[in-house]
């Protein structure tokens, strides 16, 4: 997942792993390898994407089909949204339009983590299929010869993997959500409601609302100190630099920015007790909230306030943030190990904001 682009971790193979094999020898009798030992720890799923046909004029609803197929020993689990099918609400699709990477302009959501029930469990040689539409979560407006394959990242129960590559030809077409999105009618007010908001949802949301913009103020103001190595910043954001610092200034500028003076929907039309809220980046400055957001706090860690700044920092004309790890123990992870991705990880925005427990 890149910043509003999908697909820029490029894999060599189908399936790709660690190798554990060290000195030479086989194992004792009884004994596993250390492959068979990191294939329990870690499954092996495949991908196969297919297309119906080689091109697709504008009118045309463009698809793919997409075929997992866990070719381990042991069952592999993964989220219904990183499955093929209509649960598939991600880009989890790398797009490429005449070898240039195109934007994934569909929604990015905060989601609610550890879920049984949000868990689609393979058994071994087991295989799922279904559609995956590209037409309006891909930047499909001008026409040319698009490369399409599948990738998901690498996690504790599943090695990373890329499908095959499949190539169409698609004529140019606007995007009919953007393109609503546009129509609609956008108020003065700084905060407005839509989606058949209650007066008790109107009143959480305002003062999640103002949540928002204290910590969005807090964030800047610490932000507008001396640059740096403080244990806030490296926490979620790792390596300090001052560029670096900076950059993420910038972003909570922005961010304050947008709280303080843009046209800001809510809308509470999603019931998704799985997930917190979600933005399509390309239309600001809409937030959808849904079912998980109503039983979080309105200030602290995974707040209301917080997952408006995570949402809001999605806009491509404020932070343009993706998704690169959700939830604090991931989040301090990616710091560590990529904090490139944590600069551009919305999450690590939220608990930067939130300071819970406070750092200094």
């Amino acid at each position: 997942m890149s910043k509003s682009l999908r697909g820029f971790k490029w894999l060599v193979g189908t399936v790709v792993g660690v190798s554990l094999l060290g000195a030479c020898g086989a194992p004792a009798d009884g004994e596993q390898s250390p492959t068979e030992a990191s294939e329990q720890a870690q499954g092996a799923l495949t991908a196969q994407v297919s297309v119906a046909k080689a091109s697709m004029a504008a009118r045309d609803t463009v698809t793919v089909e997409v075929t997992l197929t866990n070719t381990s020993s042991a069952p592999v689990s993964l989220y219904k949204w990183e499955a093929p099918g209509t649960g598939l609400t991600e880009g989890r699709l790398s797009v490429l339009r005449d070898g240039t990477p195109v934007a994934y302009t569909g929604a990015h959501f905060k989601r609610v983590l550890g879920r049984a029930e949000d868990l689609i469990t393979l058994a071994p040689g087991q295989s799922i299929s279904g559609p995956v539409v590209v037409s309006d979560a891909y930047d499909l407006s001008r026409t040319g010869t698009y490369s399409i394959r599948y990738e998901l990242e690498s996690r504790s129960s599943v090695q990373a993997l890329a499908s095959n590559e499949v190539t169409v030809f698609i004529e140019g077409r606007r995007n009919s959500r953007e393109e609503a999105e546009a129509m609609r009618e956008v108020t003065g007010e700084s905060l407005a409601y839509s989606g058949a908001c209650t007066t008790s949802q109107k009143s959480s949301i305002s003062s999640a609302f103002s949540g928002a913009q204290t910590y969005s103020n807090n964030a800047y103001t610490y932000l507008s100190g001396t640059p740096s190595a403080t244990s806030r910043y490296t926490t979620w954001f790792g390596t300090y630099s001052s560029s670096n610092w900076n950059v993420i200034k910038t972003h909570f500028n922005s961010i304050k920015n947008a709280f303080a003076s843009a046209a800001v929907t809510v809308d509470c039309s999603c019931t998704d007790s799985g997930t917190y809220a979600y933005v399509y980046p390309g239309s600001p400055y809409k937030i959808y909230v849904c079912g998980a957001f109503w039983s979080a706090p309105t200030t602290g860690t995974d707040s209301k306030a917080g997952t408006l700044v995570h949402e809001m920092s999605h806009f491509t004309v404020v932070a343009g943030t993706d998704d690169w790890a959700y939830g604090q123990s991931a989040a301090k992870s990616l710091a560590k190990s990529n904090p490139t991705n944590a600069r551009d990880n919305a999450d690590s925005h939220e608990y930067f904001a939130e300071n819970n427990p406070s750092l200094p």
